[in-house]
């Protein structure tokens, strides 16, 4: 098991943190994007009050670790390395509470081809050690495709394949569906984008991963809204995560 400053140097060699791929003119342009409150952007955040641009910009380089060079416009930007594994641990507090006390935990993504086999992992773990996983009802029609249910994850299926999404609609038509059939709401989510946006602001507890263009995870979590919000390349090959969640487990007391 790796300590939190291998960890941390793991992340930079791989490019979940360090220098990202992620454009430093994307990051400047979604928090514009989301103080617009654009449908791809907003994530289904609802402020309690007004955010100024240069206020996110300061949060994303406190909270994520993004270049304070206000002339730096465009090329690579970062993540720091220490403020992810800092948050890592939050999560894993959070998250291992939620295990021991047996809570029902909904796991979903809007980054399947990077983050479902984390959230799977998690989602084995909760069940192996007495959490109840919530299984949602496959089949939910959503933009000419369907929500489905795999490895006990959510994720937006269509034409065959599974969708990259910002939308916090499929979070708020799971909710419907669990109520309709006379389910409790989960009593932790575990998601990111719009999953994990729309039910921090709905009000339940929620923990998330967020790239250093997604600003609105980290509006939430600075308003109290979301719990944690990692902050981490969302989007690299999926077994560059293998490290991290074993970390993450083992911070959160499970196997």
């Amino acid at each position: 098991m790796v300590n939190s400053t291998e960890l941390a140097a793991y992340l930079d060699s791989v490019g979940i943190t360090g220098a990202v791929a992620t454009p430093r003119e994307d990051n400047l342009r979604h928090m514009q994007l989301f103080l617009e409150g654009s449908e791809h952007l907003e994530f289904g955040v609802r402020t309690t009050r007004t955010w100024e641009l240069d206020e996110v910009f300061d949060l994303m380089h406190h909270r994520v670790g993004i270049s304070p060079d206000r002339e730096h416009f465009a090329g690579q930007d970062t993540i720091d390395s220490g403020k992810c594994v800092a948050a890592l641990d939050r999560f894993g507090s959070v998250f291992g509470a939620a295990v021991a006390a047996g809570e029902r935990i909904l796991f979903a993504t809007g980054h399947p081809a990077g983050l479902l086999p984390v959230h799977a992992a998690l989602a084995a773990a909760a069940r192996q050690d007495g959490a109840t996983v919530v299984e949602v009802p496959e089949g939910q029609r959503f933009r000419q495709g369907d929500i489905r249910q795999l490895f006990g994850v959510l994720a937006w299926h269509q034409h065959g394949g599974l969708v990259h999404t910002h939308s916090p609609e499929p979070m708020q038509l799971s909710l419907e569906l669990l109520a309709a059939n006379g389910q409790p709401i989960p009593d932790l989510v575990v998601a990111d984008h719009g999953w994990a946006g729309f039910a921090a602001s709905a009000g339940i507890a929620a923990v998330g991963f967020a790239d250093c263009n997604d600003p609105g995870l980290f509006v939430s979590e600075a308003e109290g809204q979301l719990k944690v919000a990692v902050p981490l390349d969302d989007n690299v090959c999926p077994g560059l995560y293998e490290p991290m969640i074993a970390y993450l487990l083992d911070r959160a007391g499970l196997s």
